[in-house]
């Protein structure tokens, strides 16, 4: 591949705008700056700098956000910041989208991708992949509520019975719940539907992978393939 192509397909522009990065000497590769954008180079493990700002050549992007809250999870939003506010432009020029959304109250754990095959896989009702949720409630949470929930609720506008796959009471007022749908609000009106208000709501887990204990809310991190694999374990 081209260098100027490469630049391209990292989001870094038009190929014009590209092409102008490197004849102005902004763009180093091993510490040495390039002046031919038709250079032909090999993107595996490539390392490149532009205005000295480092970054690493992916084929496709797999990120995980720890989610603040009065963040929406839009290109375009309607009354709160965009969480693609929080990424590198280049990023946002790829592709990069929302794998499934959170509320914008809602914190926690939040995967990003480039890859449509890869947001199909998690975003699909089909797939059954378990999430799980830390819920805070108005009042306290009792046993036959926790019953209901795994036993199944009705939902407006929903013609079957939405379950929960499991529901543990933390407690008085912490539940821990795991679904594999992604209804509009949908833990909100399940624990509605028994009786309770949530107060708080924050994603924990998707499949087998945690929310890294050391990702500050707001912040992002790639994942690795371990953590894709994880993704894939259904263990909760």
């Amino acid at each position: 591949m081209t260098l100027e192509k490469m630049l391209q397909c990292q989001g870094f522009g038009s190929r014009k705008f590209c092409r102008s990065l490197v004849l102005e000497h902004r763009v180093e590769i091993g510490g040495i700056i390039c002046t031919d954008p038709g250079l032909l180079i090999e993107t595996d493990n490539l390392s490149f700098c532009i205005d000295g700002e480092q970054w690493e050549c992916r084929k496709k992007l797999y990120l995980v956000l720890n989610k603040p809250a009065g963040y929406e999870c839009s290109h375009q939003p309607q009354h709160h910041p965009s969480v693609f506010s929080l990424f590198p432009p280049p990023f946002i020029h790829r592709g990069l989208q929302c794998v499934g959304r959170l509320d914008q109250d809602t914190t926690g754990m939040l995967l990003l991708s480039d890859d449509g095959n890869f947001i199909h896989r998690y975003t699909s009702p089909r797939k059954k992949v378990p999430k799980i949720y830390q819920i805070t409630t108005a009042d306290p949470f009792r046993q036959d509520q926790l019953e209901r929930l795994e036993n199944g609720v009705e939902l407006r506008n929903e013609k079957t019975i939405t379950k929960a796959l499991k529901c543990r009471l933390i407690d008085e007022y912490h539940v821990k719940l795991v679904i594999a749908e992604g209804k509009y609000h949908q833990v909100k009106r399940m624990i509605a539907a028994v009786g309770n208000r949530v107060e708080k709501l924050h994603r924990s887990a998707i499949g087998g992978l945690s929310l890294p204990a050391s990702l500050p809310a707001g912040h992002w991190c790639f994942l690795n393939e371990n953590d894709l694999k994880k993704l894939n374990e259904t263990g909760h």
